[in-house]
């Protein structure tokens, strides 16, 4: 398959969701709902709504159903960049290639901006339209494993540690700590929640568990990676090798060649987990490869 035709074609129906989901530059008051599409509508890849939608179908759903839930997904990951990039935490200027949302907005409109992208993503994934379609307790499991992902024991969690961790020395298990927590969570939650909204089986559900812990971890790796040989260009932000050192990432701790290797034995991992589905995986095998080799 190709995989770039594929998940381009996603992307389009995401956005266009997305597009109809958010309220209009216009509608009062327009500060904050500018800066919601100036961060939201962007040139995002959507991989985590993206592998909601295919993991929903491997195990038999109708992803249609279910687009407005994957959406609310994104609204949290977009929340999470825009508090990431504020001058208390990362500090960057630029992200996806244009100016940052307190860059743009002010901190003031960039933190309520988070705020509200976070409501509204519970807001949607809570719609009771999807009872149409699904069982009320499906929809609850997977806003719990959404929540868990995006709170303490996940993005929050995992940022914690990174922040009280900068500039200090740390171990493997720590440095792993930060990466499942603060990106391989959400992740993770994009897959199961997908997986249990489709009704998926405890074997299935297992799979797809470890399925996702793979490719959440590599996606983070790979992120440290290119911090050192890509360029701001190619990555659409400011952060740069320079402005890592000292940071808890792969490489510092265990060099480029090895965290490279690391890369691929995770990927490599993550295909053999989704073995029982067959040829009906190819998506999301397709997927993990993408993640593992992309340049931005």
């Amino acid at each position: 398959m190709n995989v770039e035709k594929f998940l381009n074609e996603w992307k389009k129906i995401i956005d266009d969701a997305l597009e109809k989901l958010l309220p209009s530059e216009d509608t009062f008051p327009s500060n904050i709902h500018k800066a919601i599409r100036h961060t939201v509508l962007n040139e995002g890849k959507r991989i985590r709504p993206i592998l909601t939608l295919t993991t929903h179908e491997l195990v038999g759903g109708d992803s249609t159903s279910i687009i407005p839930f994957a959406c609310g997904i994104e609204l949290i990951h977009a929340y999470s960049l825009i508090h990431d990039d504020l001058p208390a935490m990362d500090n960057s200027d630029f992200r996806r290639g244009k100016p940052s949302c307190h860059k743009a907005f002010g901190e003031a409109i960039a933190l309520l901006t988070g705020d509200a992208l976070l409501t509204l993503a519970f807001q949607v994934m809570a719609d009771p339209a999807l009872c149409k379609n699904h069982s009320p307790l499906s929809i609850v499991k997977a806003i719990h494993v959404v929540a868990q992902a995006a709170g303490l024991q996940g993005m929050v969690g995992g940022q914690t540690v990174d922040i009280e961790t900068q500039g200090k020395s740390f171990d493997l298990p720590l440095l792993e700590y930060i990466h499942t927590h603060k990106t391989g969570a959400l992740i993770l939650s994009a897959i199961k929640s997908g997986a249990i909204l489709g009704g998926a089986q405890e074997d299935a559900l297992e799979a797809l568990t470890k399925y996702g812990k793979m490719i959440g971890l590599a996606f983070q790796i790979t992120d440290d990676i290119l911090d050192v040989i890509g360029s701001k260009k190619d990555l659409g932000k400011t952060t740069g090798s320079d402005e890592m050192l000292g940071k808890a990432t792969y490489p510092n701790l265990l060099g480029l060649k090895e965290s490279q290797k690391r890369v691929q034995e995770l990927t490599q991992h993550a295909e053999e987990a989704l073995s029982q589905f067959g040829p009906n995986a190819e998506p999301l095998k397709q997927i993990a490869l993408y993640l593992c080799e992309r340049r931005q």
